[in-house]
């Protein structure tokens, strides 16, 4: 070893009086500031999911605790905080602790490449998406350590069916987002928002910039319409599913599972599954507005934009997808592990690879585009019209009960 690379080497006084101090303690600033703001943001969002669903079914939901319920939310983290931990007999103890942590660090984390305002996060990355993609993975490691620690066949199963779950569903997810990134040329979050302040759609002129009525016609989901809007709605549904929510939350199917691979968990750490659920919804909320809705941008161009402006519309468009979620889950009947799979492989896999295809033609060539996105708007709507319009479609009937065969008198 050369002389001169050990006497480069930092003394701890210089160490300890040097930029890392100010470096360490921004970091320590954000990650805090994070961690309290998704706490207070998965509180509220379990006092909104129960209220929504309640006002779908016909009634008020929490009502006790503050003004029309407004408190339950702090209510239910202070019996959390007190409850008794309880850790059964039979579980792999270490493991068992950390898989909590682990599951929540994964989502903690994807937060710091989200792009709140223009040319600001609180991290800058020009790896941003791949970034996101690879932390929020290691949820899959906590999910599969909470299941195989707890001693249990359910758990174990719940965490086998999401380790399967997750990993099935990256696949359309990513390929939807790859030709996303066709469009963009990055994978810097900020840089993503940004391009989407100028261009019309089937790439007629990359440049335009239109009158501060018709900025929204710049985002990135009308783009290569129509599949740029495929590529939405594919991402969007296999987001659903990389959450775990209804219709897609098989892991958790308390029918057949108790409640799947965190069963056993008690208190403080069973929160931090529910904390982890609500700040992935977020994260995969948040990839969608930045992709297809323009991120922190205005829809009214430069009308109430810049600021606290770019965090209001980056927000409104996040949680708006949000509540679309919590929706879906009151509305539509779960899967089955089957229809669950063939989904991915035999439905949204396939439409992402023609988004893919597609988006990349368009924009090699805007001819192409426009053939292509002419010819699709043709296909769907005679499927459309046959669907609604054909004549002749007949059920076939009823079948006949014999009275001496029934059941009744």
């Amino acid at each position: 070893m050369r002389l001169d690379l050990l006497l480069q080497i930092p003394t701890w006084e210089q160490l300890r009086n040097g930029p890392w101090v100010e470096a360490a303690a921004a970091i320590a600033i954000v990650g805090f500031v994070l961690a309290n703001l998704i706490a207070v943001y998965a509180g509220i969002s379990t006092l909104l999911e129960r209220k929504i669903a309640g006002h779908m079914q016909s009634r008020v939901g929490p009502y006790q605790v503050g003004p029309h319920g407004s408190l339950q939310w702090l209510a239910d983290a202070l019996k959390l905080l007190f409850k008794e931990d309880v850790i059964p007999r039979d579980t792999d103890k270490l493991l068992f602790r950390m898989a909590p942590y682990v599951v929540f660090a994964g989502s903690f984390a994807a937060w710091c490449a989200l792009p709140f305002m223009v040319d600001w996060a609180p991290a800058f990355m020009n790896i941003g998406i791949l970034y996101i993609l690879a932390i929020s993975g290691t949820a899959v490691v906590g999910i599969l350590m909470a299941g195989w620690s707890s001693g249990s066949k359910w758990s174990l199963f719940g965490a086998m069916r999401s380790a399967a779950q997750i990993v099935s569903y990256e696949v359309p997810i990513g390929l939807v987002l790859l030709g996303m990134l066709l469009m963009y040329g990055t994978l810097d979050m900020n840089a993503i928002a940004k391009a989407q302040t100028q261009g019309l759609p089937f790439a007629l002129n990359p440049e335009w910039r239109g009158p501060w009525y018709l900025a929204w016609a710049s985002w990135g989901v009308f783009r290569h319409m129509p599949f740029t809007v495929i590529a939405f709605l594919v991402y969007y549904t296999a987001a659903l599913a990389e959450t775990n929510r209804t219709p897609f939350d098989i892991p958790e199917a308390e029918s057949e599972l108790v409640a799947g691979y965190h069963t056993e968990y008690s208190g403080m750490r069973f929160s931090f599954f529910f904390l982890s659920e609500y700040a992935n919804m977020f994260v995969v909320s948040a990839i969608a507005t930045t992709f297809f809705l323009g991120g922190p941008l205005s829809p009214l161009g430069p009308v109430m934009s810049g600021g606290l402006f770019d965090v209001f519309w980056f927000l409104g468009k996040a949680f708006l997808l949000v509540f679309v979620m919590i929706w879906l889950r009151w509305t539509l009947p779960r899967y089955r592990v089957d229809q669950l799979m063939d989904l991915c492989w035999k439905r949204l896999t396939p439409l992402g690879f023609i988004c893919l295809f597609a988006i990349g033609l368009g924009e090699h060539d805007m001819r192409v585009s426009v053939a292509l996105g002419a010819v699709t708007f043709v296909f769907i709507a005679v499927v459309l019209s046959k669907e609604i319009f054909a004549s002749g479609k007949t059920h076939p009937p009823l079948p006949k009960v014999k009275p001496e065969a029934g059941g009744g008198p």
